[in-house]
C-alpha cells in the first residue's frame, strides 16, 4: 500500500512538472494589426516585415520565449479592427498587440485593448488624443506623436524663409493632425490648405490650384500609393522647381516607384537608413538582404517595437500576467534603438530627435534619403502635458 501510494505521489509530481513545462513552452500570443493591402497597405507590410525579421533573428522568440504572431489586416476600417481585437482577446486570449498603421484605426481599438487588460505597442501613428488627455497606461508608441513629424518640417520651412506655403493632405484625422503640426511650427498663415478624399489618386485639379497660387513651397502628407501618384503628377505638372516638403511621402517604400521625380523633395522623420550606430547598420543590412529593398521609417519603428517587446519580456521572464511589472519593463525601454537614445515621456511616447531628409539617387543608383538637418533635438510632444500619467 505504501509503495503504491508513493508511486502514485511520484506520478502526480511528475504530471505537475510536465504540466508546468508545457505551460512554459506555450508560445506567447501577439496580435499584429495593420493595413496589408490596397492603396494604404505598403506601410503595414513594411511594419510586418521588420517585426518578423526581429523575431526570426531570435529563433522565433522574443524575450527568450516562443511567440505566435496573429497577422491581421484591419482593412482601413475601424469596425473591422474592433472586431479583430474582440476575437483575438476573447477567443485566442491575446493580451499583447503591436502594429497599427493609421490614426483612425488606433483610436478605434486602443482603449478597448487597455480596458480589457491588454497591451498595445504601436509601431506607426501617434494620435493627439492618445498622447494627451486620452492617454492610457497600457499603450506605448515606438514611433512619435503625429504632429511631430510635420512640426519638424514646419520648423525647417520657417528656417528656410518660405513665406507662402500651400498644404494638402487626405481628409481624415491623421491628415488634419499633420497639417496642424506643420502650421504650429511654421508659425505663419498658410497660403491655402486642401483636404482630398482618402481614396483620391488623381490630383490634377489640386495641381492646377497650386500653379495658380504660385507658392514658395508645398507641404503634403500622402502616404503609400497616394504619395507615389502625387509626386509623379507633381513632377509631370512642371512643379519640380517649387520645393516639395512632406511627411511620409518621399521615403522608403515610395521612392522606388517615384523614381527621379522625387529628387530634392524633403521629409521629416526620426530616422534614416544612413544612421551610424550598430543597431541601425545591422538592421539596414539584414532588411536589405532579406527583402531586397531599403527599409522605410515604418520598418524601422516596427523593428524598434520588437526590440522593446524583447527587452520587456526578458525582464519578466516572458510572463505578462503581472501587468504592473510588464508595464514597468516597457516603460524602462532597456534596449539599443536604431535611432540612438530611446526614452519614454510620461505619456509613453518617445522623447527624441527629429531630422530633415532629402531624396536623392545614391551611389548604387537607387533613390534614397540623406539627412540634411536636425531642427528638433530631444523633443517631447506638446500633448504630454495634458496626459495625467506620471
Amino acid at each position: 500500500m505504501r509503495i503504491k501510494a508513493t508511486l502514485a505521489g511520484l506520478g502526480l509530481c511528475a504530471l505537475g512538472v510536465m504540466t508546468a513545462q508545457a505551460q512554459t513552452t506555450q508560445p506567447l500570443k501577439i496580435g499584429f494589426l495593420a493595413e496589408m493591402a490596397g492603396i494604404y497597405g505598403a506601410p503595414g507590410q513594411d511594419q510586418y516585415d521588420a517585426f518578423m525579421l526581429a523575431v526570426e533573428e531570435r529563433g522565433g522568440k522574443l524575450g527568450d520565449v516562443p511567440v505566435q504572431i496573429f497577422k491581421e489586416d484591419t482593412q482601413f476600417k475601424p469596425d473591422v479592427a474592433s472586431q479583430i481585437v474582440d476575437r483575438l482577446m476573447d477567443r485566442e486570449k491575446v493580451e499583447l498587440f503591436t502594429g497599427l498603421t493609421y490614426t483612425h484605426i488606433a483610436l478605434a481599438v486602443y482603449k478597448k485593448i487597455n480596458d480589457k487588460g491588454g497591451f498595445m505597442i504601436a509601431s506607426n501613428t501617434g494620435p493627439a488624443p492618445i498622447a494627451g488627455q486620452g492617454c492610457v497606461p497600457n499603450f506605448f508608441a515606438s514611433t512619435w506623436q503625429n504632429d511631430q513629424l510635420s512640426e519638424v518640417v514646419g520648423k525647417y520651412a520657417a528656417e528656410k524663409g518660405y513665406k507662402n506655403v500651400f498644404a494638402l493632405a487626405p481628409n481624415y484625422q491623421a491628415g488634419r493632425d499633420f497639417v496642424a503640426g506643420f502650421k504650429d511650427a511654421y508659425g505663419k498663415p498658410l497660403l491655402d490648405e486642401v483636404y482630398t478624399p482618402v481614396a483620391q489618386q488623381d490630383f490634377s485639379a489640386e495641381l492646377s490650384m497650386i500653379q495658380a497660387a504660385s507658392p514658395d513651397a508645398v507641404y503634403v502628407f500622402y502616404p503609400g500609393a497616394l504619395g507615389v501618384n502625387f509626386v509623379k503628377q507633381y513632377h509631370q505638372a512642371g512643379l519640380s522647381t517649387v520645393p516639395l516638403l512632406n511627411t511620409a511621402t518621399t521615403e522608403g517604400i515610395n521612392l522606388p516607384a517615384q523614381g527621379e521625380a522625387a529628387t530634392g523633395a524633403v521629409n521629416g522623420s526620426f530616422w534614416g537608413p544612413g544612421f551610424d550606430n550598430d543597431t541601425s547598420k545591422h538592421f539596414v543590412e539584414a532588411f536589405e538582404a532579406k527583402y531586397k529593398r531599403i527599409p522605410s521609417q515604418y520598418a524601422a519603428q516596427s523593428y524598434d517595437a520588437a526590440l522593446l517587446i524583447d527587452s520587456a519580456l526578458r525582464k519578466v521572464k516572458g510572463d505578462i500576467s503581472d501587468k504592473d511589472a510588464f508595464r514597468a519593463a516597457l516603460k524602462e525601454a532597456d534596449f539599443k534603438s536604431l535611432r540612438g537614445d530611446f526614452k519614454f515621456g510620461n505619456n509613453h511616447f518617445p522623447i527624441q530627435d527629429f531630422h530633415i531628409f532629402e531624396a536623392y539617387k545614391d551611389d548604387k543608383g537607387r533613390m534614397n534619403v540623406r539627412r540634411i538637418a536636425t531642427p528638433m533635438v530631444q523633443a517631447q510632444d506638446k500633448f504630454a502635458a495634458q496626459c495625467p500619467m506620471k
